[in-house]
């Protein structure tokens, strides 16, 4: 495609560009800066497609979680989501010559995803979203950016400890993930929630015996909770975490997986991971290989 190491370099400054502006939200800035970046970013794309739009307009909506402390969360005094999935995203609007300040970021829960791309409610989903073969049957699926696997969150009393345990127990999840199918083969009795938040008071509550997601998302949980919290069981299925697109913007695909893979080799990847999950104290895994696109 279009990238070189010159166009690595450029991504890297962008990014650093964007999480200037980021953090000075308030300042004036150069306005006529922004806008050189931004033509600038838009001649690097062909004509008629999404990208190019995109750079032109100065701005991108990207659908994120807003209640997965690690991944994606935004508090009541919060003005942006912060978290792994953002600093993605972050990454492929500085390619655009997007700052992070003209992000509009969107709330997404599991059920709005594909509906959000498919009526263009977003441009881009970075919503901890598992790429499947089923969901890449009605949305784009670029990656995976990360790789994680499913395990259980329970009350630090609990008897549970492995996945023999959970059979007959109730487990929630968030409706419309695939963590509930997963759990549901272990042979526990699925309940599901809008969101993580009222999973977790569930189990808080002993209202459920565990929740089950990603192992990413419980430890951020059991971060804020570590009297009362605890993950166990090895990981017993593996999510590959994509970037969402809609499939009437096909040449997003080469776009994305171009754009990380750049930052992967540029250390960006590795910096998003060291300033969101790695603060939980885990090392810095090596990322992934990406998927060839269709």
């Amino acid at each position: 495609m279009r990238f070189t190491r010159t166009k690595a370099l450029a991504v890297a400054t962008g990014l650093a560009l964007a999480l200037a502006a980021c953090g000075d939200a308030g300042d004036d800035g150069d306005d006529g800066a922004d806008v050189d970046v931004a033509e600038n970013a838009a001649d690097d794309f062909d004509e008629g497609t999404r990208m190019k739009a995109l750079a032109e307009d100065g701005k991108i909506r990207i659908g994120v979680k807003f209640d997965q402390p690690g991944i994606g969360f935004k508090g009541a005094t919060d003005d942006a989501p912060r978290g792994f999935d953002p600093e993605i995203g972050k990454i492929l609007a500085a390619d655009l010559g997007i700052p992070a300040s003209d992000i509009e970021w969107v709330e997404t829960v599991s059920t709005n995803r594909e509906p959000f791309l498919e009526q263009g409610e977003v441009d881009l989903v970075i919503a901890s979203y598992s790429i499947t073969d089923e969901r890449r049957k009605v949305v784009g699926q670029a990656g995976p950016y990360y790789v994680t696997g499913q395990q259980l969150l329970v009350r630090s009393d609990s008897d549970i400890e492995t996945l023999d345990d959970v059979k007959g127990t109730e487990v929630c999840s968030v409706t419309g993930s695939t963590s509930l199918d997963n759990i549901k083969a272990e042979g526990a009795k699925p309940r599901g929630f809008d969101t993580y938040s009222e999973c977790v008071d569930q189990v808080l509550d002993g209202a459920v015996d565990a929740m089950t997601t990603d192992g990413a998302i419980l430890l951020g949980y059991a971060a804020e909770n570590p009297d009362e919290l605890k993950v166990v069981v090895d990981p017993f299925s593996e999510e590959r975490y994509g970037v969402g697109y809609s499939l009437d913007h096909p040449e997003m695909c080469e776009w994305i997986t171009d754009t990380l893979e750049d930052a992967q080799e540029d250390g960006l990847w590795a910096d998003a991971f060291e300033s969101t999950l790695g603060e939980s104290g885990v090392e810095t895994p090596e990322p992934p290989q990406m998927d060839a696109c269709a």
